[in-house]
């Protein structure tokens, strides 16, 4: 790899990681900040009411998967995909970012200050739920396989690691365990740490690696980003005619309104994850080369 394209390859990672943050800041300003943003919040829990009993076995099944020993064997089998491929930067670099998302989730969701404007009575003892902690474990893990599969199935693992992580932020919404900006916001710092982790990798990279254009995978990459940029369009519109309802108590609200919110909600969730992880493979050919040198 040429030193420019290295180069090139760090400014484009601390680009993503500070768009990423700042995206972060945004959700958490707006979502648990001003009462609008409370207010959406907590139509769409409200929302997950709405055909609960058909999903309650499923969701409950997904989240309860995700439990501390599952953390830890899912990132103990990444960490031997990586070793097995002869990459122990990689493997560190890969559990480093695994352990970096979900302690700053711990620490933020611990951290953050959430006022009370009286919308959600019945989770306001409950305090501040962002970022979500079960999000940030799907979210991550699903990154950091994505990172240290083989260049061959690598497209296909980044499809499977965002329907899974999508479908685990939704079902933290679905259970009412979370917020939709809870899920959000934990995209976003898995996000973060999977940049922070890219330039880590550059870092270690040896100056003889290759970088083959043809392991770019930017087809792959385009639908995945494309897709969840239609789903971020999708939510914004649902949520826009929502807010129009904004004077309205939540618990007042027909069945049409939560449904909007909750379906809006859901598709903000998948879209997000959908992009982090588009952003995510268009530069990993570069972090993880066919030559290590």
């Amino acid at each position: 790899m040429r030193a420019t394209a290295r180069g090139w390859t760090a400014v484009w990672l601390v680009v993503l990681a500070l768009v990423q943050a700042a995206a972060f800041l945004a959700v958490w300003r707006v979502a648990v900040h001003t009462e609008i943003g409370q207010w959406v919040d907590t139509v769409a829990l409200t929302g997950n009411r709405i055909g609960q009993d058909t999903i309650d076995g499923p969701v409950d099944r997904i989240l309860n998967a995700m439990s501390v020993v599952s953390l830890v064997a899912a990132t103990a089998m990444i960490g031997f995909i990586a070793l097995i491929r002869g990459r122990i930067a990689l493997a560190i670099t890969a559990t480093l970012l695994i352990a970096g998302a979900n302690v700053s989730t711990q620490l933020l969701k611990h951290g953050l200050s959430r006022p009370d404007f009286g919308l959600d009575p019945e989770r306001a003892a409950v305090g501040n739920s962002l970022p979500s902690g079960h999000t940030t474990v799907a979210a991550s893990v699903a990154i950091a396989l994505m990172l240290v599969l083989p260049r061959k199935v690598r497209a296909v693992g980044a499809f499977i690691g965002a329907g899974y992580a999508a479908v685990a932020g939704v079902a933290t919404l679905s259970a009412g365990w979370h917020r939709p900006s809870d899920a959000v916001a934990a995209y976003l710092v898995v996000g973060v740490w999977a940049a922070l982790a890219g330039l880590v990798l550059l870092v270690t990279q040896r100056e003889q690696a290759e970088v083959a254009p043809g392991d770019a995978h930017r087809v792959a990459a385009l639908v995945l980003g494309l897709g969840g940029v239609l789903a971020l369009v999708a939510s914004g519109l649902a949520l826009a005619w929502l807010i129009e309802l904004r004077d309205t108590g939540p618990d007042e609200l027909s069945r049409r309104p939560l449904f909007i919110g909750y379906a809006g909600s859901a598709a903000g969730i998948a879209g997000t994850m959908a992009v982090v992880m588009a952003l995510a493979l268009t530069v990993v050919h570069r972090l993880v080369p066919r030559v290590k040198g």
